[in-house]
Parts: C-alpha cells; structure tokens; sequence
C-alpha cells in the first residue's frame, strides 16, 4: 500500500489540472465575446495582433503591459491550444478571446491613447477593439 502513494500523487495531480483547465475553458466562455462581436473580433484579428507588436515595442509604455504582451505571444507561439479546435466555437475562438481579455487589460494600463496612436486598422476596427475592451466608443470612430 505504501508503494502505492506515486500513482496516488499522479492521479491527483492530473485530476488538479483537468479540473482547473474546465474552469479557464468555463471562464473563456462566459467572459469572451458573443454573437456578432465575436465574429468582429475575428475580423479584426490581423490589427490586433499588428497593434500588440507595437505597443509591446513601445518602451515608453508601463513594463507590465509589454510584459503581459510578451506572455500573450509567448501562448499565441504554442503549438496547442488551451481548447482543441475540434470543440465547436470554442475552439477557434480561444485566442481571439485570450487576445480581447489581454487588450482589455492592456488597454486599461496603457491608455486608449497610446492603443489609438498605434492603432494600425480602420475606425471601425478601432471601434470593435473598444467594445472588446468595454471601453466607449470615441465619437470619431462610429
């Protein structure tokens, strides 16, 4: 019984990780965009990614935001996903919605600001992106 506990440890260890990759997946979902605003994340996905370049070379930005960009890039890397793509919507979806719930941080740190300066897309792209980070909408943009 005492030669048992590694098997023990092992099972518990990957029961820890099943039940915490559930929860990012339920967290993924409940705090991603919806609908019509997800399909407009995903259009604007090209920009998005050309805008956290920019910000992350940035050195006059705050460095938790060009860490938190560097992380971001370090995941969207990754060979895997956190949800396989094989799940439906969820699985495409999940590095818009990790990149919208970065931008939202992002942003907040950084200023709408800065994001506008080095925004590389169209108005209305800039106005999906202050959607996604729950910021409103600058009158110019709509």
């Amino acid at each position: 019984m005492t030669g048992q506990w590694w098997l023990d440890l092992l099972l518990a260890i990957v029961g820890g990780l099943a039940l915490a990759w559930t929860a990012l997946v339920i967290a993924l979902a409940v705090a991603g965009p919806r609908g019509p605003l997800l399909k407009a994340a995903l259009r604007v996905l090209p920009d998005l990614l050309r805008l956290l370049r920019r910000l992350a070379a940035d050195a006059d930005l705050p460095r938790g935001v060009r860490i938190r960009m560097g992380l971001l890039f370090a995941y969207l890397a990754l060979p895997f996903d956190l949800v396989p793509d094989f799940i439906p919507v969820l699985g495409y979806a999940d590095d818009a919605i990790i990149v919208a719930l970065v931008l939202r941080s992002v942003v907040r740190r950084a200023g709408i600001e800065a994001v506008r300066g080095h925004w590389p897309g169209t108005g209305d792209g800039f106005a999906v992106l202050c959607r996604l980070t729950g910021l409103p909408v600058p009158r110019s943009e709509t």
